[in-house]
């Protein structure tokens, strides 16, 4: 019975993603994005959190009826795509007529994550694995010309399509002595440029930006070294 409890409360804290979404939707609607963007990395630490405890206690072996990758998966796709979407129309990101080209990762990201080899046997993620929360901060901080964040969302909407393996910062094998530091090195630079809204000042943005491009390159990198789809 306690087992039965430990495993209802970690797949509550998941479902806990469902709400910080919420919120972050609210905030996003009365263009209070620097709260929008607090909670979406409330939602970070949630999902970069809640697998290990599944595993710690055993959650799918306690409630074999309940399926606990189902739910994150259903609030990552809230998280992670529906709500940077939103932002991206609401923060005037992408040029005129923006709900038609928010279309475009939205339905893109849900083919991704339908996909049965979204994650591989290696621990890498299959095709760009919609990051978008991570994506329309930064459009939103370099405040790019529309039509040049066009071109970004349209890209990466491609790239889910095509079979490159990228990082899962924590569980990817190689690299991972270095990237597992620098992500979480990344998280408190992306805190403290959050914090610092309004402005948060070119230099700490583009400090927190090298992670991402870390990221992006050292999966290209990989690739090109054989690790295969």
């Amino acid at each position: 019975m306690k087992n039965r409890i430990i495993a209802w409360v970690v797949h509550a804290y998941t479902a806990l993603g469902v709400i910080t979404g919420i919120l972050a939707i609210r905030a996003t609607l009365v263009n209070n994005f620097r709260s929008a963007f607090a909670w979406l990395a409330v939602a970070i630490i949630i999902d970069s959190t809640d697998g290990a405890l599944a595993r710690r206690f055993r959650t799918a072996e306690t409630i074999p009826s309940f399926n606990g990758r189902r739910l994150d998966d259903i609030v990552d796709y809230f998280n992670y795509v529906i709500v940077p979407v939103l932002i991206l129309v609401q923060a005037r990101l992408l040029p005129a007529g923006g709900w038609g080209w928010a279309i475009i990762p939205a339905l893109a990201s849900a083919y991704g994550f339908c996909q049965e080899e979204a994650k591989t046997d290696d621990h890498f993620f299959l095709g760009f694995p919609s990051y978008w929360n991570i994506v329309v901060m930064y459009l939103y901080f370099f405040a790019m010309s529309p039509a040049i964040n066009l071109l970004i969302v349209i890209t990466l909407s491609l790239l889910i399509f095509v079979p490159i393996k990228y990082i899962d910062p924590f569980k990817t094998g190689p690299l991972r002595r270095i990237t597992r530091p620098f992500s979480i090195a990344w998280a408190v630079a992306a805190l403290l440029v959050i914090a610092r809204m309004p402005a948060p000042g070119r230099l700490l943005v583009e400090i927190s930006f090298v992670f991402p491009c870390y990221y992006l390159l050292a999966s290209f990198w990989l690739n090109l070294r054989g690790v295969k789809p």
